[in-house]
């Protein structure tokens, strides 16, 4: 179904990511706003691998409800509040990728809505219905 894109001429991507990924027609489209690191029980972990396992918990939830899984997303966008914690989200992210792998960017932000977040993530999944 979905074909990644990395041609040649363009520099190797710096980490577990494609350039591009090609989704047929036909495949059903599903966005998810961005989660925080905050779970049901309203508890915040402390870290970045905490939060961030949160966040993707949270994306498994929705995808399921979708009768989708982590191998049908396409893209990955990241939030951290610091270049530090950025080796702790791409340890929890690598775990919920597959190949073809979806395309991704990782952004360095001041803040989320409160202090004590520390990652935002948000996904983009396709799948042939």
């Amino acid at each position: 179904m979905k074909k990644s894109i990395n041609p040649q001429g363009v520099r190797k991507p710096f980490g577990n990511y494609s350039h591009g990924l090609y989704v047929p027609p036909g495949a059903g489209l599903l966005v998810t706003s961005g989660q925080l690191g905050i779970g049901p029980d309203e508890v915040i972990p402390r870290s970045v691998k905490g939060q961030a396992e949160l966040c993707f918990a949270a994306i498994g939830k929705i995808l399921a409800e979708a009768d989708m899984s982590f191998e049908d997303i396409i893209r990955i966008n990241g939030y951290v509040t610091s270049r530090e914690d950025f080796p702790a989200y791409m340890e929890v992210r690598d775990q919920f990728i597959s190949e073809p792998l979806p395309v991704s960017t990782l952004l360095i932000v001041s803040g989320f809505t409160r202090a004590e977040f520390l990652v935002e993530v948000e996904v983009t999944a396709a799948k042939l219905v």
